[in-house]
């Protein structure tokens, strides 16, 4: 018997995002634009970054007794696309593109308006 082959193509995911965990970023699209927060948490796998206060969504919660945890509705925060998010440089307090230099032997992200570093 013949096997069907499957139609979801595999998306090539690149190894880095320019956002890491403890960044602080700015939505420039969506229902929280022109907010800021830091990064929680980087998926690459799924390409989407959770973003401290940020993003809210209202989940059902079913109770854990075992856990003595209360059922009902809870507001969490859920996870952005990466492509969403922008560095914010916070000494200038204005969202900024990042390149790499190398700095003494290391990359560093640095920003493309300012030219002041990321990664301090």
């Amino acid at each position: 018997m013949l096997k069907a082959k499957s139609s979801r193509k595999r998306i090539a995911l690149p190894l880095h995002y320019h956002v890491k965990k403890g960044d602080t970023v700015m939505v420039i699209a969506g229902k929280d634009k022109g907010k800021t927060g830091t990064v929680k948490r980087v998926f690459r796998s799924k390409g989407k970054v959770l973003v401290e206060g940020l993003n809210i969504v209202k989940k059902a919660v079913r109770p854990n007794p075992m856990l003595g945890e209360r059922g009902g509705i809870v507001e969490m925060e859920a996870p952005l696309n990466v492509s969403k998010v922008m560095l914010y440089d916070t000494k200038n307090n204005q969202p900024s593109r990042a390149k790499v230099e190398i700095v003494n032997g290391k990359s560093v992200r640095v920003s493309k308006k300012t030219g002041e570093h990321f990664d301090v």
